[in-house]
């Protein structure tokens, strides 16, 4: 048993980088935290416990870890510092030796945080706690809000892929999860707290049910049920378990949104066998294509890397003309980053960095374009907008179900609402329909 006096009107501070999976992770340490008598620490306020959560997708993500903690144990002198997540399982011995680190947590140990805490006593140097890969089994149920109005339900965690670029599999270990009626219940008790709208996350969520014997199907069903979640969103799904019948589900269901976010990757076949993705752009064309022939309206985003291994000039054009001829709404464009391990690193032709910010820029034009013309289609229609809170004075935001981004003026009774909004030209900056209510 934990005595938990030693919490009590302690003060804490939680810095998070990287996915939506880790946003939600920290939520939960955060709660973990508050029942046990620790406070989060209002702005200004010195901290007693520093909680970093990290990423490692890129050597720019850990690059932007160290620098987090340093920036905390400067802002926060004296508190006790914990950090965990991808860069904490990957690399536990360099994290535990960056200054005023106190303890590393790794996959397998930070559902249990309150034990590594001991009395917030600084120590000498750094402690890492971290289990080898083979003995990263657990699930930590997450369902979480933060500082947001929507509820981030993680449902899976781990990969199997094994993609020839990518350490997520080393940090987080094989695909697992909770079973279906735990995620009913935590959807339950997110409507019962308020919640209208929650999105489904983890590492590769379309592989849910691999250590329960169910499948994502029957998750998104039983889901659709639970009464006062009026929004659901799927957060990424691979476009090889992103199976017609879901398409076919959501296209008709009560609360599934036409929403769809489905890394691609690459736009070329050869890049993407470099990669060792599950699917070709066939696939992934007639993926997009039955989204929608159902859902004319749905809303596509899309991952894509640029600068890989083996990705010459050829490729890309390749790539960039599959993409543009993509009806898609939004890229998410990475620059390909070195990791430490991976089979990428085998792989001949090598891309200047210079060459990837010009191809990176390339399709970030090309996605400026698309999401314009797609929100321009909305422009003069009603639609119904879930509004989310903002700061005193600045105009409130929220979005459609087809996640069009949409700008009214602040009105703190409306936080949380949907409401009907006319849609009308796009706000100053042109990430954003500007609406009026209809009240």
């Amino acid at each position: 048993m934990i005595d938990t006096n030693i919490f009590q009107n302690k003060t804490a501070v939680y810095y998070t980088l990287g996915c939506k999976l880790n946003f939600s992770e920290t939520s939960t340490i955060g709660k973990i935290l508050r029942e046990a008598g620790v406070r989060t620490a209002r702005k200004g306020e010195k901290a007693d416990i520093c909680v970093v959560n990290t990423c490692s997708v890129t050597e720019v993500a850990d690059k932007k870890c160290r620098q987090a903690i340093h920036r905390l144990v400067k802002q926060h002198p004296g508190a006790f510092v914990l950090v965990t997540g991808c860069y904490a399982q990957l690399k536990p011995e360099t994290v535990a030796k960056i200054e005023g680190v106190d303890v590393v947590l790794g996959a397998e140990q930070k559902k249990d945080l309150l034990q590594y805490l001991g009395n917030l006593q600084k120590n000498e140097s750094g402690e890492a706690y971290a289990s080898a890969l083979k003995d990263i089994h657990s699930f930590a149920p997450s369902c979480s809000r933060g500082d947001r109005t929507r509820y981030f339900l993680k449902v899976q965690d781990g990969c199997d892929y094994y993609c020839s670029y990518c350490t997520i599999p080393f940090a987080r270990g094989r695909s697992r999860n909770g079973t279906i009626a735990s995620m009913v219940e935590q959807a339950r008790q997110a409507a019962a707290e308020g919640g209208k709208e929650i999105v489904l996350t983890g590492v590769n969520i379309g592989d849910f049910g691999k250590s329960t014997g169910e499948t994502f199907f029957d998750l998104v069903k039983a889901l659709d049920e639970v009464e006062g979640i009026e929004r659901y969103r799927i957060s990424s799904i691979e476009p090889n378990l992103l199976t017609d019948e879901i398409i076919e589900f959501v296209s008709h269901s009560r609360s599934f949104m036409p929403h769809f976010h489905i890394p691609l990757q690459s736009g070329s076949d050869d890049v993407l066998k470099l990669m060792r993705r599950r699917y070709d752009t066939e696939l992934f064309a007639s993926k997009v294509q039955r989204v929608k022939e159902m859902m004319p309206n749905a809303f596509i985003g899309v991952d894509v890397i640029v600068g890989t291994r083996g990705e010459t000039d050829e490729y890309f054009e390749q790539a960039y003309e599959f993409i543009k001829s993509l009806d898609v709404t939004q890229l998410h464009v990475f620059s390909y980053s070195e990791r430490p391990g991976t089979q990428a690193l085998k792989i001949d032709h090598v891309v200047t960095p210079e060459e990837k910010h010009r191809r990176s820029q390339r399709l970030l034009e090309l996605s400026d374009e698309k999401t314009h013309a797609f929100y321009a289609r909305y422009i003069g229609q009603t639609m119904p907008v879930l509004l989310e809170r903002s700061k005193p004075g600045a105009p409130m935001h929220g979005f459609t179900a087809n996640y069009i981004r949409v700008e009214v003026p602040h009105n703190d009774t409306l936080d949380n609402q949907v409401v009907s909004v006319r849609l009308g030209d796009f706000n100053e900056d042109g990430t954003a329909l500007q609406g009026t209510l209809l009240l």
